[in-house]
């Protein structure tokens, strides 16, 4: 498995890379956003972890020319934790968003998840769900239908959505969702979950009151 790191301060690279390569991933490194993208135009790699805050190109920018062309799973560092900054992070299609200072352990525990997740993506289920009248998900596809309009969901909106709607009518608390659908333990900070539910309750539009929230426990897709 091959990582790209992508820092402006060499002592996170180096720090990266040391917790990295003692899990067994080959890690190549990008000091910039613009130096990233021409990396991924003409290299792959199986994950990015990328810093927000840059010369020459920031993350967020460098993240959306990569998406052009990859669908690489991206964990993106910050130092900034605010709420808008999580929503422009998953908004752009990042896979996770990790606020500074970190634990290499826990960033290196969120990359092999992450790419665990990405290995078992495909889904057995190949039956298309009808969600009343207007709502048609196809699980094979990956395509979500909104009176007869497709939406564009971010990767993990695609997961959390599809888990969701395979176990409607069930009470699902916090700790299971992002077990199921992020493949890691929570760790105590419950603002990536909810920050998904409420992006996806955007793109859902007259069908965002299906997600309900279980206050003290989690949330619920609500059967027909």
């Amino acid at each position: 498995m091959k990582l790209l790191v992508v820092d402006d301060e060499k002592g996170i690279r180096d720090l990266i890379r040391k917790y990295a390569e003692f899990e067994g991933y080959t890690v190549e490194e990008a000091c910039d956003g613009m130096e990233a993208v021409n990396l991924c135009r003409s290299h792959t790699y199986d994950l990015i972890i990328m810093d927000v805050m840059m010369p020459e190109l920031d993350g967020f920018s460098a993240v959306n020319e990569i998406r052009k062309t990859s669908g690489t799973p991206v964990i993106m560092l910050s130092a900034r934790g605010e709420e808008y900054d999580r929503i422009h992070g998953f908004e752009t299609g990042v896979d996770d968003y990790v606020i500074k200072p970190f634990s290499p352990r826990e960033l290196m525990m969120r990359v092999g998840a992450i790419l665990k997740r990405a290995g078992t993506r495909a889904d057995p289920e190949k039956d298309e769900v009808l969600i009343g009248s207007g709502m048609r998900i196809d699980f094979s596809a990956r395509k979500v239908v909104i009176d007869g309009h497709e939406i564009e969901l971010s990767p993990k909106e695609y997961d959390l959505l599809f888990y969701m709607v395979r176990n409607r009518g069930i009470a699902l608390s916090r700790e299971k969702l992002l077990s199921e659908v992020w493949g890691y333990d929570f760790y105590g900070d419950d603002r990536t979950l909810d920050t998904h539910i409420k992006l996806l309750r955007r793109e859902l539009g007259p069908y965002a009151d299906r997600i309900s929230t279980l206050r003290g426990v989690g949330y619920r897709f609500e059967k027909d």
